[in-house]
This record gives C-alpha cells, structure tokens and sequence, in this order.
C-alpha cells in the first residue's frame, strides 16, 4: 500500500494494515507469556505452530527467529519480544541481531544516542 511514511529506511511502521496482517502470530506470540505454554513450544514448535492460523512466511520467521520477517509479516516487536524470552534472549541481544551489530557495538550506539539520522532519512538516500 501507499503510505506516506513509507520511505523511512529500516523502519516498519505498525499501523492498522500491519496489525491486521499480524494479528494471528502476534496472538500466538502472547501465548508463549504464560510458562505451560512456553514449555509446551519448546518442546515442538510445530506443533505448537499448527494451533495457530498463521502464514506460511509468519510461520517459516518464527521457526527461523528472524525477527526482521516477523516485523514485515505484521509482527509487532512488543509482542514477538516473548519469542526470543522463551530462547532465554535479551532484548538487547535480540535488537542487536536484528540491526545487524554484536551486543556490544548496540549498546554503544544506543547510550550514543542510537543511529545518525545523516543518510538515513529517506531509502532513496541508500541507493547508490
């Protein structure tokens, strides 16, 4: 869809289309809050998985922990954050992972003052 704010490189903006699009593997994601439910995933994810009407793609992110598809499939990083607490993941660990740095250089960045906006204020500033 077109929207306005769509341009913002290395940002996905959770707005109603995108609640929609990710209400389901969010839902299953609330789940895992509660500790039987925690246990009952870990010891078979697809199965746990097949309870839930999530896509294929929403499906293959979780299985894979790629939280960057999570967050273009709908996913909502306050809820899959109790995805990488069920793998006993920080959410500093997990941040780090998803911007593409170790822990350490995303703890500096973040106390920093996070990322320059320098070249980071349209995706057209990316393309070379």
């Amino acid at each position: 869809m077109d929207k306005p704010y769509a341009d913002i490189p290395g940002t996905t903006v959770f707005d109603a289309d995108m609640a929609r699009q990710g209400y389901w593997v969010n839902q299953f994601c609330v789940s895992l809050m509660k500790p039987e439910n925690r246990k009952r995933f870990l010891a078979d994810e697809e199965s746990y998985l097949d309870e839930w009407p999530v896509s294929a793609g929403q499906r293959q992110a979780v299985l894979d922990r790629d939280y960057n598809a999570l967050l273009k499939l709908g996913g909502n990083v306050y809820f899959f954050s109790k995805l990488f607490f069920t793998d006993e993941v920080s959410f500093e660990e997990a941040a780090a992972g998803m911007t593409g740095v170790s822990r350490e250089e995303y703890r500096a960045m973040m106390i920093g003052g996070g990322r320059s906006i320098e070249g980071n204020r349209f995706q057209s500033e990316w393309e070379s």
